[in-house]
């Protein structure tokens, strides 16, 4: 059978390298001839912000950088940075820097050099997110796409072993949600398969040991791989649940990623056998729901969204919230009940199987 299939790359550039981001930042910053760097960084962030900047000059420190981009908060940056005439955004941290960043891009249009500190994967991405009024709106720009991407693992040696690990799976929820989502192609299914092999790889690494270099350049280069493949493919199911609970319930944005996985998978796994097979191989694993399952207990990973605020009585909120916004495309067809069995499996930590069991008879190829 011939394939049949539209793919869109996106143009960015990217430097990677254990111990380069201060040049490689300076080397850009010239290339963009850039004279007025507004440099977005949270508190916690700043140490690593103040030594890969050292050889630029900063305009501007921006450190009110919050989760989940309430929309004040987007606001007060982009007023800040019309204030300040500012040529050029450099945010350094995870998510929610990157965010702040595009939502700056997106209304002013000023590019954005993006040095991650996490596994989030935001940077390759022209996905931008808002929370207005409790609710996470997403979109696509690509205005909102970094111009420069560097990857420097020396800064991510200080995420704590327990984030790390919920950064490295959101990566890997970015990569399973691509292999159905509703671009899919037959490219980003390969991006993804790598980005899941090497994430894979990573993440026991620098469980066994934190300052493991190699395991988080695998993470690093895991993680990209995971946001091209997810940037071309669209969000799917997994990504829909989470924005919810983000965005609406305030749940943490890695945690509550690396907790639901689980349940999306097993929910759709058996009427997508090709994207089962492919995440199967991936995790080194005959069955794709027992190879995650194997990993995420190997991690001690997030099991519980009770563990994170979310309450059974937050359920039937979320699920009227969540069913306009399930892709149409989704293996298997999204319900009110079977909706509300996954949340509330993945509220207790219940094994995921009852969710791949559970009305099966919904389930198509």
């Amino acid at each position: 059978m011939s394939l049949v299939f539209e793919h869109v790359s996106l143009g960015q550039r990217v430097l990677f390298g254990t111990g380069k981001a201060a040049d490689y930042l300076a080397q850009e910053v010239r290339r963009l001839k850039a004279r007025r760097i507004m440099l977005i960084a949270s508190d916690r962030a700043q140490p690593a912000a103040q030594q890969i900047t050292s050889q630029i000059e900063v305009l501007v420190n921006y450190t009110q950088v919050v989760m989940h981009v309430p929309f004040e908060v987007a606001q007060h940056a982009r007023a800040v940075a019309r204030q300040y005439d500012v040529d050029v955004l450099v945010c350094v941290g995870g998510g929610s820097a990157t965010g702040l960043a595009k939502a700056i891009a997106l209304e002013t249009g000023l590019p954005i050099i993006a040095v991650p500190t996490t596994y989030s994967g935001s940077e390759a991405t022209n996905m931008w997110g808002l929370t207005v009024d409790a609710r996470k709106t997403t979109g696509v720009n690509d205005a909102v796409l970094p111009k420069t991407v560097i990857y420097d693992a020396e800064f991510t040696m200080g995420l704590p072993v327990e984030l790390s690990v919920a950064s490295g799976l959101n990566g890997m929820a970015h990569c399973i949600d691509s292999l159905w989502g509703p671009r899919a192609d037959p490219i980003n299914q390969a991006l993804a398969t790598e980005g899941i092999t090497a994430l894979a790889a990573g993440l026991p690494s620098i469980v066994d040991d934190p300052q493991d270099l190699a395991g988080r350049e695998q993470l690093l280069y895991g993680a990209y791989l995971s946001a091209v493949s997810f940037a071309s493919a669209g969000s799917g199911l997994h990504h829909k649940i989470c924005h919810v609970l983000g965005g609406t319930f305030e749940l943490p944005h890695a945690q509550t990623h690396a907790t639901v996985l689980a349940y999306v998978l097993a929910f759709n796994m058996d009427a997508a056998p090709e994207a089962s097979e492919r995440i199967a191989r991936a995790l080194g694993a005959t069955d794709a729901l027992a190879g995650f399952q194997r990993l995420r207990k190997q991690l001690n990973a997030p099991i519980r969204l009770a563990d994170y605020g979310f309450t059974q009585d937050n359920i039937a909120e979320a699920v009227e919230i969540i069913l306009p916004v399930v892709p149409a495309n989704n293996p298997r067809p999204v319900m009110r009940d079977n909706l509300t069995a996954l949340l509330n499996a993945a509220l207790v930590g219940d094994d995921p199987i009852v969710v791949r069991k559970a009305d099966t008879a919904e389930s198509h190829d």
